[in-house]
Formats: structure tokens, C-alpha cells, sequence
């Protein structure tokens, strides 16, 4: 699985971190793993022409005592298997890991 880990945060800045993604995210079933939507415009041709039956698209985030990761995974919420599924392009790549680098940054907390 390709992610992008950000590792020995600060206990202290943790909660601070949390407490914004989960504004942010929707909070799935399983504690700690948020789902990132991702934004329309984002989107690839095949995601879009998805939509209606498998969005919405979104990245899993998970949490640790002292660290986050982003899977680059693009998946969605209606099918566990389909053709939208698929890696990041590199522009929703790039959104969504400067959206959680500004989401951390925004708590004061240096990443």
C-alpha cells in the first residue's frame, strides 16, 4: 500500500490534531481511521461518471498515539471493488498531502 506517514508527533499535539480531523474527516466504524473526501474537481473522468453509484471518493486516514498516515488510495463508499477504484493521481495526491500538512500546521504543530 503507498501512504504518507508523518511519525513522532508530540503527544501533546496529538489531541489538538485530532480534534480537527475530526471536523475534517467522517469517522468510520473503526477508532482511529478517518475518511478524507475527496474534492469534485479532483476527480478523475472515470471517479465523476462514478459517482452517483460508488461515491463519494475518499482517501483512509489513520491515526496512532504519535503518528497519522494517508493511504494513496482512492476509494470509495458504496462498492468495495470497481474500476474508480484506483492510486492517487498525482494532483490528488499532492491535495490531499499539502490539505493534511496545512491541517497540522494550522494546530501550530511543525510537520
Amino acid at each position: 500500500m503507498r501512504s504518507y506517514l508523518i511519525q513522532e508527533i508530540n503527544n501533546q499535539d496529538m489531541p489538538r490534531i485530532l480534534e480537527k480531523i475530526k471536523q475534517e474527516a467522517f469517522e468510520s466504524p473503526v477508532e482511529g481511521l478517518f475518511w478524507l473526501a475527496l474534492p469534485g474537481h479532483l476527480l478523475s473522468s472515470e471517479q465523476s461518471s462514478h459517482s452517483a453509484d460508488c461515491g463519494p471518493h475518499y482517501m483512509a486516514l489513520e491515526t496512532g498515539p504519535d503518528w497519522i498516515k494517508l493511504e494513496l488510495l482512492i476509494r470509495c463508499k458504496q462498492k468495495i471493488r470497481c474500476d474508480c477504484i484506483c492510486y492517487a493521481l498525482p494532483e490528488q495526491r499532492e491535495h490531499m498531502i499539502n490539505f493534511l500538512d496545512q491541517l497540522i500546521r494550522n494546530q501550530d504543530v511543525r510537520v
